[in-house]
């Protein structure tokens, strides 16, 4: 039962806002001011103050960051070669493609669930990894993708404005130069946090009412089968045997790479033009799917 309960919040929080989306109890005007509150002020000073807390010297390994990205890199580069090679694909098309089966919603999905599992203590890892998730994949897609309409440093550019890296980054700065914040502000500044996973999950729930499982299923499938199996696999291998780090650890990047593919992949493959139909019904087949796939690995993982 210990996996259930560690998800059903979560999914039930999620399960709301789909409902209060397909049921219009929420128009879209008002599911766009809570995405921009949540994602540009809530979600960003949750991270910020999380990572200007979290006690560094326990989170910053080479051996944790090449767990996680060394089989995100893999898998994305034979991901690419299976679409283009065996299914005769373009590489713009196969980029995209493996993006789909590499990208995770770790902000969303693996980060509440890692600290419901596991305890708070572990969020500053999960940040610290993520601080290169986005501009990794997408350089990766965007130096792939032959329909680049604008330059690569302008396609590149909105990654290092993003709110999500810039208040991961800025905590970090001020933790590693202990530059001193009042506790009074940091109080504040927890207040305004405190929605954040909540409200994520809720628009989350809302957003998946856009997205249609029906366009493309067959290849959403196998990228979910990739994204929720095959990965995750690869980084537990990589981390338990490989590395051996210590269980807790391999849990954390574990879990962050069997999360679902996050919206922003589907966002990339829109500005591109390409495989849009298979990218927004991989989004909702892996978030469905996750809730499976999420409860095996945490009963595989947590003790």
């Amino acid at each position: 039962m210990q996996p259930l309960s560690i998800l059903f919040p979560l999914v039930f929080v999620a399960f709301v806002g789909f409902i209060c989306a397909k049921l219009k109890l929420l128009s879209t005007e008002h599911f766009n001011g809570l995405r921009h509150f949540f994602f540009n002020i809530a979600i960003p000073t949750y991270l910020f103050i999380s990572m200007y807390q979290a006690d560094l010297s326990q989170v910053l390994s080479a051996n944790v960051m090449l767990s996680f990205y060394g089989p995100v890199f893999l898998i994305y580069v034979l991901c690419a070669a299976f679409f283009k090679v065996l299914k005769n694909m373009t590489l713009s098309d196969s980029a995209v493609l493996a993006l789909g089966c590499t990208y995770s919603n770790t902000v969303l999905v693996g980060l509440p669930i890692i600290i419901t599992s596991l305890g708070a203590q572990y969020g500053a890892l999960v940040f610290i990894i993520i601080t290169f998730h986005s501009a990794l994949l997408f350089a990766l897609t965007f130096a792939c993708s032959a329909k680049q309409e604008r330059g690569f440093i302008d396609l590149i550019k909105p990654l290092f404005v993003n709110p999500i890296v810039l208040s991961i980054s800025g905590g970090l700065l001020a933790n590693s130069l202990s530059i001193p914040i009042p506790d009074p502000l940091q109080s504040a500044l927890s207040l305004l946090a405190q929605p954040a996973i909540a409200g994520a999950l809720f628009v989350l729930g809302g957003s998946l009412v856009n997205y249609a499982i029906k366009q493309a299923w067959q290849q959403a499938l196998i990228l979910s089968v990739a994204k929720l199996v095959v990965l995750p696999f690869g980084v537990y291998a990589l981390a338990r045997w490989g590395f051996e780090l210590d269980i807790k650890t391999v849990a954390v990047v574990t879990l962050m790479s069997a999360s679902p593919l996050g919206v922003n992949a589907y966002l990339v493959a829109r500005q591109l033009g390409i495989q849009q139909a298979v990218m927004a019904s991989s989004v909702a087949l892996s978030t469905l799917l996750s809730v499976l796939t999420l409860s095996l690995w945490l009963t595989a993982l947590i003790p």
